[in-house]
Order: structure tokens, then C-alpha cells, then sequence
């Protein structure tokens, strides 16, 4: 059995330490360092040969927000991420998703990490989501290609 953690990340991204946010961000940022997902989906601090439980609510990570670069060649359209532990990264098209509740999730951090989509990150997705009635399907057109994001239930 797994101990419980004293600490706990909430869907919002926001660290708690028993019960009570962190509010120091170097902090968190050296937690965000030593951050780990063992294969069983459990998240870990491993700092030394430590390693400390972490409780989280849905993902460890959320993108705060979206941002789209049109650059005048449409084969070289990029989209920034600004993640919750303040670094950006370019947006993988290819791990975007919406699941539960129709909240957007992709993969981040070379594909180690999931992260969900804050609101504000979600409208800026938004912006940018089509239907295609023939296939049922919603989807992001960058670089002259069609990324399929989740398919209607019939």
C-alpha cells in the first residue's frame, strides 16, 4: 500500500503541503525539477534517494495559456505553451485531446507528462476548433494538416 502524501497538486494546478498552498514558488519550481510518473501513473518527488508521494487531482502540469504564431509560410505555424511551472514549450499537435468534461489535454516535457488545458488556455484552443460534419470529427488545421481531436458519440 501506498502511503498518502502530505503533498497534493489540485486540477488547477495550485501545490499544497498538508492541506495549505505553497505559495513559495522556488519552492515548487525545484519540486517541478525533481517531478517523476512512475509507469503505474503515480507521480513522485525524487530528490537524493528520496523519494516523496505526490496526490494529483488530474495532471501535475496545466498549460496556463495558448498562444499561436502565424508566420507568413502556413507550413511553419507553431503554437507556445506557457506551462504552470512557468517554462514554455512549443505545443505537439499530434497529443492534443479532449476527454473528461471536454477539458483539452498534450502531452508535454518530450512526452513525460500530460497536461490539461486551463480555461484561458482552452478558449485560445478554441479559437482555432472546426467541425467536420462528414466525419463527426473536431479538429486544428496547422501546417496544412488536420489534427482530429475527438470524434462525436452517436
Amino acid at each position: 500500500m501506498v502511503p498518502e502524501s502530505d503533498i497534493r497538486i489540485d486540477t488547477e494546478g495550485v501545490w499544497f503541503y498538508r492541506g495549505v498552498e505553497m505559495t513559495r514558488h522556488d519552492i515548487t519550481a525545484l519540486f517541478f525539477q525533481n517531478l517523476h510518473q512512475s509507469k503505474s501513473g503515480r507521480y513522485f518527488i525524487e530528490m537524493g534517494k528520496q523519494r516523496y508521494p505526490v496526490d494529483v487531482e488530474d495532471t501535475a502540469y496545466v498549460v496556463w495559456n495558448l498562444r499561436w504564431h502565424d508566420n507568413s509560410d502556413e507550413a511553419n505555424e507553431t503554437a507556445s505553451l506557457l506551462l504552470s511551472d512557468n517554462t514554455m514549450e512549443t505545443l505537439d499537435p499530434g497529443t492534443l485531446r479532449i476527454e473528461r468534461n471536454h477539458i483539452p489535454y498534450c502531452r508535454i516535457k518530450s512526452g513525460r507528462f500530460e497536461a490539461r488545458f486551463s480555461r484561458a488556455a482552452y478558449y485560445s484552443l478554441a479559437d482555432r476548433l472546426a467541425y467536420d460534419p462528414s466525419t463527426g470529427a473536431y479538429y486544428i488545421s496547422l501546417n496544412n494538416h488536420r489534427y482530429s481531436l475527438f470524434r462525436e458519440h452517436s
